[in-house]
């Protein structure tokens, strides 16, 4: 087998499903993981799901399985086409109803991509299937289905967040450059319509995500707008594309560089691919670091863990599966039954421990089901910083240092 992302993530789950003694037991506890494990998905981001998703099968077999001794049982299921012509769209809502009817699995985490999560939502619904999605998609958890649950801050949180920061800072001009996906259109819709409010000018372009590879013209008028910002919405390539092409004309680093996608959280792979154009980056996280003291025991018990195993404190969304796994089994311990609906019924009535303290869900409009994380802006100052050194610069509550305009870098 060759080293394929899926490759790698079914060795994983393999190993994983050993150490915890699903071979020979009478009955597991099914959790399916539906997530990008090859192209045009963001393969990386699949693989830190499944990362993390082992450890949290890993951290409940520690703790002797659910329910008095059942195993946690995985089940990898990539949600990207296999077949020339097949669109993400229908391969997730097929890989949901493998793993609901023919897995019979008892949950589903791992989605990641917007544009596959409603339909894959909609599936998880018909089946009675509990779903966490690792994404923020504004509104999909507006339609209050039965089955839908999040642990993960919004497209919709992110955007004042930005716009408060920049107009604080005095910024008159932004420009937008935005991948036609989901993801890239509804962050710029979300930031474009907070920066008009507070009064300031914005010049955007969105393209085709899947079949742009030079957005030279777009920025060329952006530079003659003379910016002081640029919002990057970018996804997958194309994210690292607008860095590349803005410092090749000269934007960056005169302009401040935002993104809305927190990629800038994988140091190693940002510094490698942005270079010293992405000196200077500002990004919506989650408010957590390696050297943040409001981690609870299981959050410190999984950041020890995964960077033991790979090497790197993980990511939001590694965090985000680890929490979904570990809300599962919890939640399989509080079932009348172990079932989809006993599921469902611990879900909407207990509360559960995770990194950040007790999580609950709530069934009302501006929350159904979803409990998010507080989110912070963060900012690279410096070349090659880790994501624990780089600097929390709003709100002012959670800042851990000054933001820099790129001015007062270049003086430096």
């Amino acid at each position: 087998m060759t080293d394929t992302p899926l490759a790698t993530a079914l060795t994983l789950v393999d190993e994983t499903n050993r150490r915890s003694g699903v071979s020979g037991a009478a009955e597991t506890f099914k959790i399916g993981l539906l997530t990008p494990l090859s192209g045009p998905g963001d393969a990386v981001a699949g693989g830190l799901i499944v990362q993390a998703a082992c450890l949290g099968a890993e951290y409940l077999a520690e703790r002797g399985g659910v329910r008095g001794g059942i195993p946690v049982e995985l089940v990898v299921q990539n949600d990207q086409p296999s077949d020339p012509g097949e669109v993400m769209q229908r391969s997730s809502v097929g890989g949901a109803a493998k793993l609901a009817l023919v897995d019979n699995v008892h949950a589903i985490i791992g989605q990641w991509h917007l544009r596959t999560s409603p339909g894959v939502a909609d599936a998880a619904e018909l089946f009675g299937v509990p779903l966490f999605v690792e994404n923020g998609h504004s509104t999909l958890t507006m339609r209050q289905r039965r089955t839908l649950f999040r642990t993960y801050f919004t497209i919709a949180d992110r955007s004042p967040l930005v716009a408060d920061l920049l107009r604080r800072e005095g910024t008159r001009r932004v420009g937008i450059l935005a991948a036609d996906t989901v993801f890239g259109l509804m962050n710029a819709d979300g930031v474009e319509g907070e920066l008009r409010a507070r009064g300031i000018e914005v010049l955007r372009f969105d393209f085709p995500q899947d079949a742009t590879f030079d957005v030279r013209d777009q920025l060329r008028e952006i530079r003659d707008f003379q910016p002081d910002v640029l919002v990057n919405c970018g996804v997958v390539r194309t994210n690292y594309m607008i860095i590349e092409q803005a410092a090749e004309l000269g934007i960056l680093p005169g302009a401040q560089l935002v993104v809305m996608f927190p990629f800038p959280m994988r140091s190693a792979d940002y510094w490698r691919l942005a270079g010293p154009a992405g000196a200077g980056v500002l990004w919506p996280a989650t408010y957590y670091r390696p050297s943040w003291p409001g981690l609870t025991e299981i959050g410190r018990w999984f950041t020890d863990r995964y960077s033991e195993r790979f090497g790197s404190f993980p990511p939001d969304n590694a965090l985000n599966a680890f929490t979904d796994v570990a809300i599962l089994g919890q939640a399989a311990d509080h079932a009348p039954e172990l079932s989809r609906e006993g599921l469902l019924t611990a879900l909407e009535s207990h509360d559960f421990d995770t990194w950040r303290g007790p999580v609950s869900f709530r069934r009302d409009a501006d929350h159904w089901h979803h409990s998010p994380p507080p989110i912070v802006l963060v900012q690279y100052q410096e070349v090659g910083q880790t994501f624990d050194d780089a600097t929390i610069v709003f709100p002012p509550e959670a800042s851990t240092g000054t933001y820099q305009a790129p001015g007062v870098r270049a003086a430096r």
